[in-house]
């Protein structure tokens, strides 16, 4: 296991597993809606047993908004790293090896994706579409894929004249089996570590999104947590720090993790 000879991303790989049994949990944990309003208004942490955390301006939860909270944001942070992943892979590993005209489209498509402003063009699509966490984690993974498609292409690119694999097209192997079955493997370590940087980011933004109102407002995420605290920030300034510490531990438990795996697969480390 590469994460256990690096003490920081073991660190980090063990907050990460400590959020994601929060957010798995959360519904074990609160079983009712982070946004009812079950206790006295602005209590501070400490201050009532029975709500650890304390309560907002509203008289909600603080403990069951960060629980839920974070099965918010980590889905976001997950499922928009997939989108953007695929997106870039596909687009990648396509101008990578076949080269030529489509090469050269693929290219000037990724950058001008590069030139939009990420978080605008997520605002454009929220905007556009309905604001729910599949738009929200679609619209992220939109804007972030050419980071994925440059490195996936500079990797095809070193490798489609490979000996293995101009040994499996002397076998006759179609173009999807070599770019799938032989290629992408070999191209994965890189994609992996940049994968993780990509989650980090994903999150972020979608904080500042719902910071900015554009998120499902049935949902209780960290961004929005944040966002409703703002007023309050002189008088009651847990109601931003709470949610901005997990934000910060997550991003750093992501960032470490991906520390370690860059340690464990550049080989000009070993």
């Amino acid at each position: 296991m590469p994460l256990l000879r690096h003490p920081p991303a073991l660190v980090g790989a063990s907050l990460l597993l400590l959020f994601t049994a929060v957010a798995l949990a959360a519904g074990w944990l609160y079983p009712g809606d982070p946004l009812d309003m079950v206790a006295q208004p602005l209590l501070w942490p400490g201050e009532d047993l029975a709500f650890p955390l304390g309560t907002d301006q509203m008289g909600r939860d603080l403990a069951a908004g960060l629980a839920h909270g974070a099965r918010a944001s980590l889905a976001v942070g997950a499922y928009a790293a997939l989108v953007g992943l695929g997106i870039g892979t596909l687009v990648g590993a396509a101008g990578g090896y076949f080269g030529g005209w489509l090469d050269e489209g693929l290219t000037r498509l990724t950058e001008l994706f590069q030139t939009m402003p990420t978080m605008l063009l997520a605002i454009v699509v929220i905007a556009i579409a309905q604001p729910s966490t599949e738009t929200v984690a679609f619209a992220i993974g939109l804007a972030s894929w050419p980071t994925i498609a440059r490195l996936v292409r500079a990797q095809f690119r070193s490798l489609r004249e490979a000996d293995f694999v101009m040994a499996a097209r002397s076998l006759g192997y179609s173009d999807l089996r070599i770019i799938f079955r032989e290629m992408l493997p070999n191209a994965l370590p890189p994609i992996v570590v940049t994968t993780s940087a990509m989650v980090a980011s994903a999150i972020l933004l979608e904080s500042a999104l719902s910071f900015l109102g554009m998120s499902d407002p049935n949902l209780m995420s960290w961004g929005t947590m944040i966002g409703n605290g703002r007023e309050l920030l002189r008088t009651a300034w847990y109601l931003t720090a709470l949610p901005g510490a997990a934000i910060s531990l997550v991003v750093l438990s992501l960032n470490l993790v991906g520390d370690g795996l860059n340690d464990h697969f550049n080989p000009r480390l070993k």
